[in-house]
């Protein structure tokens, strides 16, 4: 798609929210060499936000690109969050440590992040848009937009009320594509009815559609003409109105497979569409919880669960049905909460993008791991 933003220079994007890690600081070195494979092969687009890696996303961002590379060789995306401010008098001075933290006097994108019909209530309440509007005019950011996690018709109020919105982040992969819960399909279709360019996020899931079932690994092993993520990344990129597909990356090998199809970008063949359908029927026979792992939900926990990881063993439960689950189960509830813990409180439903009844799969997880530990205990 042909876009006004002239300093992008593929449509590729490193996102910053699942960097290699040393415990819980930022694996640094490993994070420098991912950023100049990136950047050694054409692209130049990186995503962050405050709240990711519990605060250290973008300042990884400084130490690994900004510090390193001059200002205008690359494009940066950061986001103002729900969470971090409680009043208008919050942002600027939000806004200025977001830069500082960056190591940048600038912004390319900025945008509202992930925006539902409640968080754009509480925006609204705030004066968030027009805030950031004004960093626009003072030239503190480039272009101004919006994630976006909820229905068309919300979305499309959101464009309504604030025409000056030039891009909109948006989930879409082949597995959510034509998920009602996610709406990926109506919402593209409503950033083309009113002209914005999209930006694609989870287009591998959370790395879900990367580590596939052996039945779906087999799909694409008869076709196979690249890695199980490049149909993921491929499928998202090649609608007509994306000028940019982001993946969080963990380790170089990652970049190095990414950088390797996207580089001369070519959409699914007819063969590569067919296979793409039969892994996407496979998979919503798993019966899994499509969580992302975005960690949105852990940040307000008061009983410290964590539960994308729990939800990872019960669906690595149910896809290999081995022993393996219950071992990682164990690790993960050692120092942390278990999800028989839960208080119901909902924060983490209220966080989540997915939309996901949270405590309900806690429930879920517990009966399958909290059981066979009293089982294994009697």
């Amino acid at each position: 798609m042909s876009h006004p933003f002239k300093e992008i220079k593929k449509n590729f994007g490193f996102g910053f929210m699942r960097l290699p890690m040393d415990g819980d600081k930022v694996n640094t070195e490993e994070t420098c060499k991912m950023v100049d494979c990136f950047m050694q092969n054409g692209f130049n687009y990186f995503d962050t936000a405050h709240g990711y890696l519990q605060g250290l996303s973008e300042k990884a961002i400084k130490t690994c690109l900004s510090d390193r590379y001059p200002r205008e060789s690359f494009v940066l995306t950061t986001k103002l969050s729900n969470t971090l401010f409680s009043k208008t008098e919050d942002i600027r001075p939000l806004f200025e440590t977001q830069l500082a933290d960056c190591g940048v006097d600038y912004f390319d994108f900025y945008l509202m992040h992930a925006q539902d019909k409640g968080i754009f209530e509480r925006y609204k309440k705030l004066h968030a848009y027009e805030t950031a509007l004004e960093f626009l005019k003072e030239g503190k950011i480039k272009h101004f937009g919006i994630s976006f996690h909820d229905k068309a018709e919300v979305l499309e109020q959101i464009l309504t009320e604030y025409p000056q919105i030039e891009v909109v982040q948006i989930q879409l992969n082949y597995v959510d594509y034509e998920d009602p819960a996610v709406d990926s399909r109506r919402v593209y279709e409503v950033c083309q009815k009113y002209g914005k360019p999209v930006i694609i996020m989870e287009p591998v899931k959370g790395g879900r559609l990367a580590n596939l079932p052996q039945a779906a690994t087999d799909v694409f092993d008869r076709i196979r003409t690249g890695s199980n993520a490049s149909y993921a990344l491929r499928f998202a990129a090649g609608f007509e109105d994306v000028f940019m597909t982001l993946s969080g990356m963990s380790n170089l090998s990652m970049v190095e497979d990414n950088v390797s199809f996207m580089r001369e970008f070519k959409p699914l063949n007819e063969e590569e569409q067919l296979a793409v359908k039969q892994v996407c029927a496979i998979l919503k026979q798993q019966g899994v919880i499509p969580c992302t792992a975005c960690r949105y939900c852990t940040d307000g926990c008061p009983k410290q669960i964590l539960i994308p990881d729990l939800f990872a063993c019960l669906n690595a439960k149910k896809t290999y049905k081995d022993w393996n689950s219950d071992y990682y189960y164990s690790i993960h509830t050692k120092d942390h909460g278990h999800p028989g813990d839960c208080i119901g409180c909902g924060k983490c439903e209220a966080a989540c993008p997915q939309h996901l009844e949270i405590r309900a799969l806690l429930k879920q997880v517990s009966a399958e791991f909290d059981k066979r530990e009293l089982d294994i205990e009697d």
